[in-house]
């Protein structure tokens, strides 16, 4: 498969190149190797995007809801048409396992194009009867032209998590991938283009930070959506504030998954396997730190083990692989470091903790117990495959040790006691909770995170709050009175 896009950016309906932009390559993870090549936009390409955007916000905001709608369900027939081409794609991109893209990538990205098109035609204002006749009426607006900003892990998936209800609403998109990850954001654009959204109405442009940047501070954007690390988040804020821009943010996290000695073990142990293994290790809400009630510890370790015998890697094309490379060299290396330090600072290494000898950027899922709170590789985000079992004895205890975190991303519960589970759920001081399960993001839900995770939410209804404003209309029937 030629996976060498037609040129680095999609704007204005069509691909454009300008070699002028530092030259991009992308690595296949499985090989080491270069599969592709783009450029970073230089300031040309910005301004073109940033003129289609402007202009076709527009008209884009004139059609009707449903008109909009539309476009966007057509757009996750299509995505689904072509969920093989584009899951393939994914894996060369990110290094994930076919057998995982091909459910959890593209298809993530049409349900919510399908979701946000069925609602698009739903989004109404209200009316508010006052007083003496007066009345107040309200209109839902697009703001304008939102930027986004992706992450490396799920490049198809962001860019339509973003897309989706940034047009529903009205909006226009400049979406930035990850320059880790920059081809699967243009099979989405094209998507949406083929499906009939106007031309400008979503462009993606490649680059770096100096990209990103140059798209926030821009004066004529009004949005600002990230999906990315603490420390990124902390710079994208700062600069949205700078221009009183709507900002959405979901960083990291160092979530908790609280097994309690009642719940079903192996349950608890495919939720921690979700929570830790699932795309390598490369999910922003993992339950990486995995409280274990003290009297069934040893028996989750044990078939925890087991069940890692499991693991094949290999080719991530294979659909037999089920556990891929990182997607970097950089990243894998990152990875290491951590397991080396948990080493070093006295936790037990059950299983795993290698890094396998060859071209792709391959390590071992390993599994860490007898980890205490102040350890690094329970204080960091580690964004790798890593698992650290915590002890606990008491709920109390669990609690306020799943909260001692800045991080509020995620959190799990496993126990049989419903009861529990929902003081426990009620308790955790973070914005996505599971109870007997981890890591799901149906669309209808909301994602997102508390403290230093994130600000505002994706998916489900109350994007739509976070990718338009309400404008109120006070209606007088009256003589207006004034004091003089």
């Amino acid at each position: 498969m030629n996976i060498q896009p037609q040129a680095s950016h999609f704007i204005d309906g069509a691909y454009v190149e300008d070699t002028a932009g530092d030259k991009i390559d992308v690595i296949y993870p499985f090989t080491g190797k270069v599969v592709a090549t783009v450029h970073a936009a230089t300031p040309a390409i910005i301004e073109k995007a940033m003129e289609a955007a402007t202009r076709a916000q527009r008209e884009w905001a004139s059609w009707t809801g449903t008109e909009r709608g539309r476009v966007l369900r057509r757009a996750a027939d299509i995505m689904r048409e072509r969920n093989h081409d584009l899951s393939v794609l994914e894996t060369y991109d990110t290094g994930k396992p076919y057998q995982e893209t091909s459910v959890a990538d593209a298809t993530s990205g049409a349900d919510a194009l399908e979701y946000f098109g069925g609602l698009a035609g739903s989004l109404t204002g209200e009316h508010i009867q006052l007083g003496g006749g007066d009345f107040v009426y309200t209109r839902r607006e697009a703001l304008g032209v939102c930027v986004g900003i992706g992450a490396w892990n799920y490049p198809t998936q962001i860019a339509s998590w973003k897309g989706a209800p940034a047009l529903a609403c009205g909006n226009a998109m400049i979406f930035k991938p990850s320059e880790t990850t920059p081809l699967c954001a243009l099979k989405v654009a094209e998507v949406l283009h083929e499906a009939g959204a106007p031309a400008g109405v979503y462009n993606v442009v490649q680059g770096m930070g100096a990209v990103g940047a140059s798209l926030i501070n821009d004066p004529r954007v009004a949005k600002v959506s990230l999906t990315g690390s603490v420390p990124t988040g902390q710079k994208v804020y700062a600069a949205a504030a700078a221009g009183v821009r709507h900002v959405t943010m979901e960083l990291g996290g160092k979530s908790p998954i609280v097994i309690f000695d009642d719940a079903d073990v192996e349950n608890a142990v495919s939720g921690a396997i979700l929570g830790n293994f699932y795309s390598t290790g490369q999910v922003c809400s993992n339950g990486t730190r995995v409280f274990v009630q003290k009297g069934i510890k040893e028996q989750f370790l044990r078939r925890m083990t087991e069940r890692l015998k499991g693991v094949i890697m290999g080719d991530p094309q294979d659909e037999a692989t089920n556990f891929g490379p990182m997607v970097s060299a950089r990243q894998r290396d990152i990875v290491a470091g951590f397991i080396a330090k948990g080493i070093e600072e006295g936790a037990r290494l059950v299983t795993g903790g290698k890094v396998i000898d060859g071209d792709g950027y391959f390590i071992e899922p390993t599994v860490f117990a007898d980890v205490s709170d102040d350890m690094t590789i329970a204080t960091d985000e580690i964004f790798g495959p890593v698992l650290s079992v915590l002890d606990f004895e008491t709920e109390e205890e669990a609690l306020r040790r799943a909260n001692d975190t800045p991080f509020g991303l995620a959190a799990s519960v496993f126990t049989a006691d419903l009861t529990r589970a929902h003081r426990m759920v009620a308790g955790f001081e973070a914005g996505t909770c599971y109870i007997n399960t981890h890591n799901l993001a149906p669309v209808e839900a909301p994602f997102g995170g508390s403290k230093l995770s994130g600000v505002g939410r994706e998916n489900s209804k109350l994007a739509v709050d976070h990718y338009s404003e309400m404008k109120a209309v006070y209606v007088a029937m009256n003589d207006v009175e004034a004091p003089f």
